[in-house]
């Protein structure tokens, strides 16, 4: 197949006017361009979240995820330094999530009490976005389909939630602390906060990803807030016993 062959065959792939369409024509030309004066344009606030860039990294079922680079430089039109974006022409196997069954977004959100984990404060569903503790960037496979049925323990290790609001989006704070990750291999510090309740700031584990990396995600903040947040108060009681 050759390269505009795969174009037009991923561009069928999408619904006519769907922003990941509109992101991917953009990029089709395998050249670099600016987030905020090119990819604003096209999707606003979507263009680098699941409706744009990493909706298409991810891919679907149906369709492979794309190999996107990305990069800071200097924007002539916008006279700053800003994200940039390519696609290297590439694609990889999906690791697409599976939709989650609506019984079960509601089971989730009355599990946690419609309470985000961060700020621990009760919010209306549409401020609330259900996270997978194991980023997806790191799975390497599509989800399996999710069960209603899954029980409270299976909640609890599977999601957590986040906020998402006119003040600040949690979910994507982690999304870039978990690319920083994959990256460049440390480990978050949300909100600046160099602690880890296992291990370090450097990523240790043998796997990239898959289901065995994600033991490398244990004792970081954004894998586990609660747990981190408990954890960092013991290590500060212990620390003021010792005064």
């Amino acid at each position: 197949m050759s390269k505009d062959d795969l174009v037009v065959k991923i561009l069928s792939q999408f619904k006519p006017n769907a922003t990941q369409r509109k992101v991917f024509e953009l990029l089709s030309d395998k050249q670099w361009h600016c987030r905020s004066c090119e990819g604003k344009s096209i999707a606003s606030e979507q263009y680098a979240g699941g409706g744009g860039i990493q909706g298409l990294q991810r891919g679907t079922k149906n369709r492979p995820g794309l190999v996107i680079a990305s990069k800071n430089e200097f924007c002539s039109q916008c006279q700053k330094t800003t994200r940039w974006d390519c696609w290297t022409g590439e694609i990889k196997q999906a690791n697409a999530a599976a939709n989650i069954p609506k019984k079960l977004i509601q089971k989730i959100l009355n599990f946690y009490s419609y309470t985000d984990i961060i700020e621990q404060r009760q919010r209306a569903a549409h401020e609330l976005v259900i996270d997978h503790r194991f980023p997806m960037e790191r799975w390497g496979s599509i989800e399996e389909s999710l069960s209603v049925d899954i029980g409270e323990d299976e909640i609890f290790k599977k999601f957590q939630l986040l906020k998402k609001d006119a003040s600040g989006n949690h979910n994507l704070l982690k999304s870039r602390a978990c690319e920083r990750c994959i990256k460049e291999g440390k480990r978050g510090t949300p909100f600046g906060i160099q602690f880890w309740y296992e291990g370090n700031e450097v990523w240790t584990s043998n796997y990239q990803c898959g289901r065995e990396a994600e033991q490398g995600c244990i004792g970081c903040g954004w894998y586990d807030f609660d747990t981190w947040r408990k954890k960092l108060n013991e290590k500060l009681s212990e620390l003021e016993k010792t005064k």
